[in-house]
């Protein structure tokens, strides 16, 4: 890479913001309250909290350990660990595809988080009287998609070509704390509404009997991968742009802190809500006690719970919320986006401008694709990446980083780190916790989504 002032983030809060952010998505705020709305409120919660800690963490650790130490994109830091040809090829081919799948996945993110801008923009067409306006926008129809796909896409580039720190990390900074305290005040505000406290009891009782249930376990495996982007490349993006010296390990704690803490916000808010939506006359449950819409929550029970306060709050709740999400869409497709960027900056040696702008050209030509055959490709592509993709590059990133990678290599790059005692309990676990365990999980998670 060029320059350390332009490939290096340029403080600690930085690269929390930055990485917390990619960590941070619609999956923490539509995706998670949805499925522990689905699989027992409490349980899916107790399960998913158990599963961030015992593999989403040292996971985190690891790619961002590859991606410090090779210093490059994803392929070729894959690449650097390997010690024969054979190897070394094979890790490029791992990293590469994760390149690939960060492509695919923005496919599909774009698309769902232009419906947020859309939504967002809706209240305030309808405040100033454009009926028809606020209709179109808020209708799944193939025009408002194609329009706010492309608008999303491009509101993510415009950061990308402003680099590391002028671009992801000043805006990293400004749009995270900004969604948390949305959140904390939306948090706030459904729980002294009437009915929400049922939706709290929801959340915070975990139903016991559920949480061996191979539902919540699969939905929580999933949204742990998708929650934290492990295997789409990001993180190993994030790593390369990282001094040797900070300290990993607390790094990453911070992040994975974050990025929970987001999620069980979103579900203080969202849960509450759908029981405050019920007692206002909403229907969020089907005769035989399934979560009605559940794919679409955010878009349909929580407009119609903004429309059951009526006045001009309805159009204040339903404005700040789809801005919640918006920015959590940003800040993830930022990350997932840098993934193809810096990839093709290095391989082909242009600037961050051209860079950014291919990029976004074949990202507004595949989403634009998905979008004119929804049916057949936006489910298909969801699953091909997020339940088969990321699986799979996380058990090869695991592999790599605990057989293949030389022990006193990994153990040179520990020891970089400043205020880092290696005979400590953490790092004389994690590189063999990451060699046996995180494999054998990973591979739990494998077979049960594929019989799934």
């Amino acid at each position: 890479m060029s320059s350390a002032e332009s490939t290096h983030f340029s403080s600690r809060l930085g690269f929390i913001m930055a990485a917390a952010g990619s960590a941070v998505g619609v999956g923490n705020i539509w995706g998670f309250p949805t499925q522990a709305a689905t699989h027992g409120g409490g349980a899916f919660l107790l399960v998913y909290l158990v599963l961030i800690l015992i593999l989403g963490y040292p996971m985190l650790v690891a790619e961002l350990m590859i991606g410090r130490h090779g210093q490059t994109n994803p392929a070729d830091a894959m690449k650097k660990i390997g010690s024969g040809a054979i190897s070394k090829k094979i890790g490029q081919v791992i990293g590469f595809t994760s390149i690939v799948t960060a492509t695919l996945i923005c496919t599909f993110y774009t698309i769902l988080s232009g419906w947020f801008v859309s939504f967002a923009l809706a209240p305030i067409a309808k405040l100033l009287g454009f009926t028809q306006a606020s209709a179109w926008l808020m209708d799944f129809s193939v025009s408002r998609n194609l329009v706010f796909t492309t608008i999303f896409i491009l509101m993510v580039i415009l950061v990308i070509k402003k680099g590391i720190q002028k671009g992801i990390e000043l805006w990293s900074k400004r749009l995270m704390p900004l969604l948390l305290l949305i959140l904390v005040m939306g948090v706030v505000y459904i729980l002294t509404q009437p009915g929400a406290m049922t939706g709290l009891a929801v959340l915070l009782r975990p139903d016991f009997s559920q949480i061996w249930d191979p539902d919540v376990l699969v939905g929580a495996l999933g949204q742990t991968f998708f929650s934290l982007t492990i295997g789409t490349g990001a993180m190993m993006v994030y790593g390369a742009y990282l001094s040797k010296k900070e300290h990993l390990g607390k790094l990453t704690a911070y992040v994975v802190l974050t990025d929970t803490s987001v999620a069980f916000l979103a579900a203080l808010m969202i849960i509450p809500a759908m029981y405050v939506a019920q007692y206002n006359g909403v229907q969020i449950f089907a005769e035989d006690g399934s979560l009605l819409n559940s794919d679409t929550l955010v878009f349909t029970v929580l407009p119609a719970l903004f429309d059951t306060f009526g006045g001009s709050i309805q159009y204040l709740l339903a404005f700040v919320f789809f801005v919640l999400m918006t920015i959590a869409g940003l800040t993830s497709a930022i990350s997932i986006v840098e993934v193809p960027t810096s990839y093709l900056m290095e391989k082909k040696s242009i600037k961050r401008d051209h860079a950014s702008y291919l990029i976004g050209a074949l990202l507004i030509t595949l989403s634009l694709t998905l979008v004119l055959n929804f049916e057949q490709l936006f489910g298909f592509m969801i699953t091909l990446t997020t339940e088969r993709a990321q699986p799979l590059i996380a058990l090869g990133i695991a592999v790599y980083l605990g057989w293949v990678w030389q022990r006193n290599d990994l153990l040179n790059d520990i020891q970089a780190q400043e205020g880092v005692n290696t005979n400590s309990l953490f790092w004389k676990i994690w590189p063999v916790y990451v060699k046996f365990v995180c494999p054998a999980l990973i591979l739990i998670i494998i077979v049960q989504l594929f019989n799934h």
